[in-house]
């Protein structure tokens, strides 16, 4: 059993809803996208109080009727430097700007030609990776040493970068309509250039418009939300990248999939960032439209609600480096949620050192694949799985046939696979 308390609960200054919220890796500082506007607001948590400490684009026009790739364009995103009390935050209407304790300043040191839309720091802080890239745009990503300003090219991502807790290896997306990859970089902060290495393994999901992937405490799971047609849930295993856990989730965010105005009214839509890994290994929290957080044990799909926030929803949840969760609701609140584990489950559930599970999961991940070269042609050296089946670069080749009840993906392949064959 988890014991859930409400420890801190604060309401936002603007009255705004807040859409998603960030957390720093180590520090008690949290991020948050405002949902009416694009502008960003630090907070702090401490000593059990929440206090905004900063702010940015406050005096932003609000989003109005921007639907659509309008409205998506004008969303910022943000990145916590992993030691530092640093904020990133990028847009179309910032540029790249830097908040920290003394204020907001300028970013220094990036290419002239750089339009970047989103942003990641390596693990120790002395690269920014962001996209798209200042020469090849959409198609690859830079990687700039923040010291000398020296950039790098990575490979192409668009959204988001998630940092694998055991080190040295991070998962990001690379969305297209007819798929999605989910791919594993390697990064070797001892190789001089900060950027990141492609591997061959990668996980392929229908469709696109997924969120960042989520890797649990322990490095054992991680959990992708999407996408543009299905309000959905999965979770995979790690190193194996099976999938564990599938749902689709109820009407989606008006926000994540605008639509008419007045869907902004129908507050019975479930966040597209409602998850956090928190309290025990393997235990998921989903928030919910009516307030209430699901407990989901991945390992054996047992689901307990919770009720913290009866009847305000959850417009956005995230888990804090101290293990507690802080979630928005629908009240334009912020609440911090203290996760207390019954201690013969946390027991039963942990095999051991958590640190070490997770360093162990990547070093198995790396010895089961490798590189892929140098190129534009990366996808064509691809081993991928959609967590249930695996398919080498020689199988997607050959595939000229597939039913409905195969991903919609492989039913292209084996659409287009002819024409590749007749060379057309």
């Amino acid at each position: 059993m988890t014991d859930l308390e409400a420890v801190a609960r604060v309401r936002v200054s603007s009255g705004s809803l807040v859409e998603r919220l960030v957390c720093h890796p180590r520090l008690p500082l949290i991020a948050a996208l405002d949902g009416e506007r694009p502008a960003v607001r630090v907070w702090g948590c401490e000593a059990g109080q929440l206090r905004e400490l900063g702010c940015a684009g406050a005096e932003s026009d609000d989003y109005g009727d921007a639907f659509g790739w309008e409205r998506i364009e004008r969303t910022p995103a943000v990145a916590w430097h992993p030691y530092e009390r640093q904020l990133v935050v990028v847009g179309g209407e910032y540029g790249v700007v830097r908040w920290s304790p003394a204020g907001l300043s300028a970013m220094d040191g990036l290419p002239p030609a750089a339009d970047y839309r989103d942003a990641a720091f390596s693990p120790d802080g002395r690269t920014l990776w962001a996209t798209p890239s200042s020469d090849r745009g959409w198609g690859g990503s830079d990687a700039v040493d923040l010291a000398s300003g020296t950039v790098v090219s990575g490979p192409p991502w668009d959204t988001g970068v998630a940092h694998h807790p055991g080190g040295g290896l991070v998962a990001t997306l690379n969305s297209d309509q007819a798929a999605t990859h989910c791919l594993f970089a390697r990064v070797d902060p001892e190789a001089g250039s900060g950027a990141m290495r492609l591997l061959r393994r990668a996980l392929i999901l229908d469709v696109d418009d997924y969120e960042t992937p989520l890797f649990s405490p322990d490095g054992r799971h991680f959990a992708i939300r999407g996408n543009s047609y299905d309000n959905t849930l999965d979770v995979f295993a790690f190193p194996s990248l099976q999938r564990v856990l599938a749902t689709t989730l109820g009407e989606p965010d008006p926000r994540a999939y605008p639509r008419p105005k007045e869907w902004l009214d129908q507050m019975h839509a479930w966040s597209r960032h409602n998850l956090a890994f928190a309290g025990r290994p393997g235990l998921l929290w989903v928030g919910t439209p009516t307030g209430t957080l699901i407990e989901i044990d991945v390992q054996t799909s047992r689901a307990v609600e919770h009720d913290i926030l009866v009847g305000s929803p959850v417009s956005a949840l995230a888990a804090m480096a101290g293990g507690e969760l802080v979630l928005a609701n629908g009240s334009a609140e912020l609440v911090v949620v203290s996760v207390r584990s019954d201690p013969e489950e946390s027991s039963a559930a942990d095999d051991g050192d958590t640190s070490a599970a997770a360093a162990s999961a990547v070093s198995a991940f790396l010895d089961a694949t490798s590189e892929v070269p140098d190129g534009d042609e990366w996808q064509e050296h691809l081993v991928l799985t959609d967590g249930d089946r695996v398919w080498n670069p020689v199988d997607l080749a050959t595939v000229h046939t597939a039913t409905a009840q195969d991903p919609v993906w492989l039913q292209l392949r084996a659409t287009q696979n002819p024409m590749f064959d007749a060379g057309t």
